[in-house]
C-alpha cells in the first residue's frame, strides 16, 4: 500500500549543513529554515506578550536579521544544537535588536516565507496559557512542528485515501483498533490491515527520526534528542 519513495536508509545531511549553505546566501536553505522554526519563534514572541501583528513582523525580521547580520555564520555545531542556538539568538533579538520602526524593512520575507499564523493561533488556542517557560515553549512549538513535517512527509508515501483511513490507527492505543472494521474501509483481508499499520507506524516512526538528525551535528545525539522530543510534547 505504501508508495516506493527510493529513499536509501543512511544519515540524512544535518541541519547544520542547512544552517551553512544558507550562511552562504542560499535563499532554498534559508526559506528550509524558516519554515521549520517559524512557528517556535512565534509562539515566543506571543508568549512575550506581542500581538499577532507585532509576533509576525518580529519572526519575519528574526529570520532576516539572521543574513543580514551574518549571525548564521556565527552558528557553531559543536557548540550545541541548532535549536538552542536559534532560541538563544531570538531572546537577544527581541531583547536588542527590535525597534518598531523598522518594521516594515525587517519584513522582507513576507513574500519568500508566508506565515500562518490563523494556524500557529488555533495551537495557541487549543492549547490555552499553558504555564511554560519561553525554553519549554519553544522546545515544544519545534517537536510539533517536527511532528507535523513527518506526518506530511508520510501523507506523500501513501495514496491520499488509504491514508485518511490509517491515519487515526498512528495514535490509537492498544486494543482501540478495529481491524474488521479497517479491512472493510480498505477492500482487503484482516491480516493485510494488520500488516498496513505495522508498515505505517513503522514508517511515521523513521520518518520522525530522519527529521530529529537533520537537527543535530552527530548521529550519536539523535537518541538524546528524540527523548527531549518526547518530553517537550508531555
Amino acid at each position: 500500500m505504501a508508495r516506493t519513495t527510493g529513499e536509501k536508509s543512511v544519515f540524512p545531511a544535518t541541519r547544520w549543513s542547512v544552517v551553512v549553505s544558507a550562511a552562504a546566501g542560499a535563499n532554498l536553505s534559508l526559506e528550509t529554515l524558516c519554515r521549520q522554526y517559524w512557528h517556535p519563534i512565534y509562539a515566543v514572541a506571543r508568549h512575550a506578550g506581542h500581538d499577532v501583528e507585532t509576533a509576525k513582523d518580529l519572526t519575519q525580521g528574526f529570520f532576516a536579521k539572521l543574513l543580514e547580520k551574518g549571525w548564521l555564520e556565527s552558528a557553531n555545531h559543536e557548540k550545541g544544537r541548532f535549536r538552542t542556538f536559534l532560541a538563544t539568538a531570538f531572546k537577544r533579538y527581541m531583547i536588542n535588536e527590535w525597534h518598531r520602526e523598522h518594521a516594515a524593512k525587517r519584513g522582507g520575507l513576507v513574500q519568500v516565507l508566508p506565515l500562518d499564523t490563523g494556524l500557529a493561533e488555533r495551537v495557541e488556542a487549543q492549547e490555552g496559557r499553558r504555564p511554560l517557560s519561553p525554553e519549554a515553549l519553544f522546545d515544544r512549538r519545534w517537536a510539533l512542528a517536527l511532528l507535523n513535517q513527518a506526518m506530511q512527509r508520510l501523507a506523500e508515501q501513501w495514496s491520499a485515501e488509504q491514508f485518511e483511513i490509517l491515519k487515526p490507527c498512528l495514535t490509537a492505543g492498544r486494543g482501540e483498533i478495529d481491524y474488521a472494521e479497517l479491512a472493510r474501509r480498505l477492500g482487503g483481508s484482516e491480516g493485510a490491515a494488520r500488516v498496513a499499520v505495522h508498515r505505517l507506524r513503522k514508517r511515521y516512526r523513521a520518518i520522525i527520526r530522519e527529521e530529529v538528525a537533520r537537527t543535530v551535528a552527530d548521529e550519536s545525539d539523535v537518541d538524546d534528542e528524540l527523548r527531549a522530543l518526547m518530553n517537550a510534547l508531555v
